[in-house]
C-alpha cells in the first residue's frame, strides 16, 4: 500500500497542489487527467521529490516521509522505490541503450556491472529492443528512446512507477510502440502512477482515474465511471472536448 496524505506545492504564491490525498495498491494503474496547468505534472514530480513539496506525506509500505523534513538519506532511499519515465527521455547521449539502463542499477543498486547487465538485457527485450542494446541514443528513434527510459525505470524493480506524459513528445506513428511496453508493465503487476492526454490508452491501461483540477482530485473512479457517468460538470465539459470514440457510450448532459 502506497498512502501520499495532503501533498501542497505552490510556486510564487499560486497553489498549483492543494493538499492531495490518495491511496494506491499494488499493482493499481492510476491515470492522472486533467487540463494544462492542474497540477498533474507537478503531483508526479513531487512525489519522486524532484520538485519540493511544501508540506506532506508519502508512505511506501514500510517506509514514511514527510516533505517538510526530508533529509537526503531519505530522498536517496524514496527515489530506490520509484521511477520516473520524462516525457523528453533523459538519456545520456554518450551512453548506449544498455548503458543507459545498467546506470541506475550501478551507481543507485550497487549491483556489480555483470549483474547490471543480466538485469539491463532483460529489460530491454521486453520493450523489444534486444536489437538495439548496443546502439547510441541519437541512432534511436524517439520511441525507440522512450522504450530505453521505461526498461530504464523497470529495471530499478520501483514500487511505484511515475509516468509523465510518455507519449507527448512523439509522432503519431510511434506512439503504440510506447504504449505497449506500458502496457505489458500494467500486465505484470507494475503499479503505476500515469499522467498523459491520450485519452483512449488512460482508458483501457487505467484501473483508475483522477481528475485534477486546480491542485485537487474533483472526480476519481474507474474509467467506466468517469469516461461514461461523470458525476462534476467540470469532468464532463473537460471530456467532451478531448474524447473522441473511446468508448461505446457517448458523453452526455
Amino acid at each position: 500500500m502506497i498512502k501520499i496524505r495532503n501533498l501542497t506545492k505552490a510556486f510564487s504564491g499560486n497553489i498549483v497542489l492543494d493538499g492531495i490525498s490518495l491511496d494506491i495498491n499494488s499493482g493499481d494503474v492510476i491515470a492522472i487527467i486533467g487540463a494544462s496547468g492542474a497540477g498533474k505534472s507537478t503531483f508526479l514530480r513531487s512525489i519522486d521529490y524532484l520538485e519540493k513539496a511544501d508540506s506532506g506525506q508519502i508512505e511506501i509500505n514500510d517506509f514514511k516521509v514527510d516533505f517538510t523534513k526530508i533529509s537526503n538519506q531519505e530522498v536517496l532511499e524514496l527515489r530506490r522505490k520509484t521511477a520516473m519515465v520524462f516525457q523528453q527521455f533523459n538519456l545520456f547521449e554518450r551512453k548506449t541503450a544498455i548503458q543507459n539502463v545498467m546506470e541506475g542499477l550501478t551507481v543507485v543498486k550497487k549491483l556489480s556491472k555483470e549483474e547490471a547487465s543480466k538485469i539491463a538485457e532483460q529489460e530491454l527485450k521486453k520493450v523489444g529492443l534486444s536489437d538495439r542494446m548496443d546502439y547510441y541514443p541519437k541512432f534511436l528513434s524517439g520511441g525507440q528512446k522512450q522504450r530505453v527510459g521505461i526498461a530504464r525505470a523497470l529495471a530499478m524493480k520501483p514500487e511505484l512507477l511515475l509516468l509523465d506524459e510518455p507519449t507527448s513528445a512523439l509522432d503519431p506513428e510511434l506512439v503504440g510502440e510506447v504504449q505497449e511496453s506500458i502496457l505489458r508493465a500494467a500486465r505484470d503487476g507494475q503499479t503505476m502512477l500515469l499522467v498523459s492526454h491520450e485519452m483512449d490508452f488512460v482508458y483501457n491501461v487505467a484501473t483508475k482515474i483522477l481528475f485534477l483540477e486546480k491542485g485537487k482530485i474533483i472526480e476519481q473512479g474507474t474509467p467506466d465511471e468517469v469516461f461514461n457517468h461523470p458525476k462534476n460538470p467540470r469532468t464532463k465539459e473537460f471530456l467532451n472536448r478531448h474524447v473522441n470514440n473511446v468508448t461505446m457510450d457517448v458523453i452526455e448532459n
